[in-house]
């Protein structure tokens, strides 16, 4: 029996618990780990990363199977799973942390994230331009563990009720 290949990808869309709980319901996404990558220090903490003097972005690191779904459908999503004409703020989130990015892993990821970027602003769904930062994937941080999988254990917060759950529902997720 032959296992598949899997391959890594890394967005960032605001809050990390909102990208996570997008993700991890997506057909052919083994696993979706909340972290920091790209900033200015060694082994952030959330209490470094909120401060947004660490220059880290909250981060969600998917393992995937290209065989099930691909790097061009997980751009669909992001693209749609939140605005990515906002500088450094999603909603009641706001700083450099909760920046747009995609954080390539791979010269074809770079070229499939700006050709998604170019087609996205030019097809005039946004009034505003796309600002989100394409950028080569630095160390991955995992965040703390009470980070991983933040919705499906603590569903019920208000976050979750008020930010993550309307987005699920528009995306057709939940």
């Amino acid at each position: 029996m032959m296992l598949s290949k899997t391959e890594i990808a890394t967005f960032g869309g605001g809050c990390f618990w909102c990208v996570e709980a997008v993700f991890e319901r997506v057909a052919g996404v083994l696993s979706a780990t909340s972290g920091y990558q790209n900033g200015d220090t060694t082994s952030p903490t959330y209490e470094e990363v909120c401060t947004g003097r660490s220059g880290h972005a909250e981060v969600v690191r998917l393992e995937y199977d290209p065989a099930q779904v691909t790097y061009n459908e997980l751009l669909d999503i992001f693209w749609q799973a939140h605005d990515p004409t906002t500088l450094n703020c999603q909603g009641p989130d706001a700083g450099t942390q909760y920046r747009s990015a995609i954080l390539y892993h791979n010269d074809e990821q770079k070229r499939e994230a700006e050709a998604s970027k170019k087609a996205l602003n030019d097809s005039g769904t946004f009034q505003d331009p796309v600002v989100t930062e394409i950028a080569e994937a630095g160390v991955f941080y995992p965040a703390e563990d009470n980070h991983q999988d933040y919705f499906r254990a603590n569903g019920g917060a208000p976050y979750c009720q008020f930010v993550i759950r309307p987005k699920l529902k528009k995306l057709g997720m939940e």
